[in-house]
């Protein structure tokens, strides 16, 4: 784990960023010790939630004192709001103290078209949250990528409509009064609940996903990669992604940079692995975003 931290805190060397650590028992002295150094002596802000044990709120608000950078306090809603969050909320926040500045950090976890009633029950839990603290940052996270995709192919392919983009317009659009001021948050391209679950080899798929996210769905196209002896499944699935209108070309990030040497390389250069397009998926999926809420996202 240190060699993890060591490489994120690097990276936003410069630039805060919020490192949350949920299932860490700090009742053990590696993590005790370890979450305090990177969260009070790095750019990196400590996170709690008012459902984790008192040992990791005090450890993280301690933290986010001595480093001065604040506490992000997560409020994870994986369903219905329920009116006891706030309560649980507003003593964590005095148990803190107000010399702390505090961000809200609203995880809605999972959502999909299922999932109709999201944004009414983000909106009832920021008016319930919001006028707790003076927040530094309000902010909604969600994952919109289904855990399953067989329903959503046709030989293969197919698409999933996009959520969770869809939930935070809608808070955006609700005329609340600190509606303009909600950031967006999200997993990437990969379902949320892989947040909270330890790797298995009982989970691995034979089959690979290459992701490509639009303006309103994640395109998805799967391939049969289990002992696979050539690359030629690969390159089909990326060529289709390249050869539909919604592809924005190799310049766009160096996402998009993969999908199009993969379709269109000849020979017998390899096509990466699970991990490689689990990367390449993400990386145009977060740059697309950034593209999309700095107003750039039709530049090349």
């Amino acid at each position: 784990m240190d060699k993890e931290l060591r490489r994120v805190a690097a990276v936003q060397k410069y630039t805060p960023a919020w490192l949350d650590a949920p299932h860490a028992d700090l009742d053990e002295r590696a993590y005790a010790d370890l979450l305090p150094s990177y969260w009070s002596h790095t750019g990196l802000r400590p996170v709690t939630d008012p459902d984790l044990p008192a040992a990791h709120q005090a450890v993280a608000a301690a933290s986010a004192r001595d480093g001065g950078n604040g506490l992000g306090i997560r409020i994870r809603l994986p369903g219905a709001w329920n009116d006891e969050l706030a309560e649980r909320t507003a003593a964590l926040l005095t148990r803190t103290g107000p010399e702390v500045r505090v961000d809200l950090l609203l995880d809605l976890q999972t959502v999909l078209p299922s999932r109709p009633d999201a944004g009414k029950e983000a909106l009832r839990a920021l008016d319930a949250l919001v006028p707790l603290a003076s927040w530094r940052t309000i902010a909604t996270l969600a994952g919109g990528f289904p855990d399953e995709v067989d329903g959503l192919l046709d030989r293969e392919r197919g698409e999933a409509d996009r959520a969770d983009w869809d939930t935070w317009h809608e808070i955006r659009a609700s005329g609340r009064s600190y509606a303009e001021f909600v950031r967006y948050g999200d997993y990437g391209t990969l379902p949320a609940r892989n947040l909270g679950r330890a790797a298995d080899d009982s989970d691995r798929s034979p089959f690979g996903l290459l992701r490509y996210t639009t303006e309103r769905s994640f395109l998805l196209a799967r391939f049969w990669a289990e002992k696979r002896g050539e690359t030629g499944v690969t390159r089909e699935a990326a060529r289709w992604i390249t050869e539909l209108s919604d592809f924005r070309g190799e310049g766009a990030s160096t996402g998009d940079h993969w999908y199009q040497q993969c379709a269109w390389t000849t020979g017998s250069k390899g096509t990466g692995n699970a991990g490689t397009w689990n990367q390449v998926g993400n990386v145009q999926h977060m740059m697309y975003v950034v593209c999309c809420l700095t107003g750039d996202a039709d530049r090349p």
